[in-house]
């Protein structure tokens, strides 16, 4: 849940920006495309989470109703801010000064290839200087204006500075150039679902599927949709496909173990929510999640020890400060 690359040379320069297939989802603060906050809140409250569960479940107080609203609640965070679910993970090397001064001499001993543009401007994003990246990009296309990838990567950097429809017509212009290039219909996916066109996110995620696609967060992401359908079948497939694309990255474990605890598999959801912790103890939502197993196991004081460090580490996860008052009589 954070953000990430994996690429060198000529393949680095061909969808450099936000296609790396080795670590997804884990990371510091780099760049991030689409997502990936799997846990960034939306704040409901308990009386909202009462709401939106079925009156029969409410006589227990942590049902898989309850697993259900929380996975909702992941989905719409995922939507609603500006990060999403397909981060992506960076080797701070390649954006390092180093590394780009050694870019700008190969531009300047080949200043009319493109490739070096896109490469470069990839490692400005990765350092985070989007307006610099952007300026390699323009460039790259405007020496070769059929060069998909850079408008691909371009369209990552613009969704980084909030220039959505700009993104998107860059995604669609990639598409109109390469019509089965899937790391374009997972970055427009993940466009549409921040957009909450979520129809429109799971026919691009199906797209890049239906190509072969070896991006986990094809199927990480659909496997969100599914979720959020109440479809937990399907999702568990795809959370599964995800990790074994990407076995070090916690958010489809936590994906998974929210659908398998919604079906009632507790031991089984347990188990994931232990790697996601594993992979990254920094995460509320993973933390959260465990607690609310302990909680239906009855084991009162460990999910209160659970809950209570994931509020610690999110202040503003709701899920967690209600599983405080659940479990310490409203201590928070």
């Amino acid at each position: 849940m954070r953000p990430w690359h994996c690429r060198m040379a000529n393949r680095l320069a061909a969808d450099a920006y936000g296609q790396n297939r080795c670590r997804i989802w884990r990371g510091s603060a780099l760049l991030r495309d689409d997502i990936l906050k799997m846990a960034a809140l939306t704040g409901q409250s308990t009386s909202n989470l009462k709401r939106l569960a079925p009156a029969s479940d409410l006589r227990r107080p942590v049902s898989a109703a309850l697993f259900t609203v929380i996975a909702a609640i992941s989905l719409s965070a995922c939507q609603s801010a500006g990060t999403s679910t397909d981060v992506i993970r960076v080797e701070r090397a390649q954006g390092s000064t180093e590394n780009i001064s050694s870019l700008s001499s190969v531009i300047a001993a080949n200043p009319q290839d493109p490739e070096g543009y896109n490469v470069r401007g990839s490692a400005y994003g990765r350092a985070g200087e989007s307006r610099k990246a952007v300026d390699d990009f323009n460039r790259a296309i405007e020496l070769n204006p059929r060069f998909y990838q850079a408008y691909a990567n371009r369209a990552l950097v613009l969704r980084s500075m909030g220039k959505q429809s700009e993104a998107a017509s860059d995604y669609n212009m990639a598409l109109q150039i390469n019509p089965n290039y899937d790391v374009a219909y997972i970055g427009r996916g993940n466009l549409y679902r921040q957009a909450g066109r979520i129809d429109e996110a799971f026919n691009d995620f199906n797209k890049a599927i239906s190509l072969d696609t070896t991006d986990p967060r094809a199927y990480h992401n659909r496997g969100l949709i599914y979720q959020r359908r109440g479809q937990h079948g399907p999702a568990i497939e795809d959370f599964s496909k995800a990790i074994s694309l990407s076995p070090s990255s916690a958010e489809p474990y936590n994906g998974r173990g929210l659908s398998y605890a919604a079906q009632g598999d507790d031991d089984n959801a347990f188990a994931d929510f232990n790697t996601a912790i594993g992979l990254d103890g920094n995460n509320a939502e993973s933390w959260t999640n465990q607690a609310l197993i302990y909680e239906r196991r009855g084991e009162t004081a460990k999910a209160a020890k659970s809950y209570s460090h994931a509020v610690r580490l999110d202040p503003n996860y709701q899920p967690a400060k209600d599983g405080v008052a659940r479990t310490r009589g409203g201590a928070a």
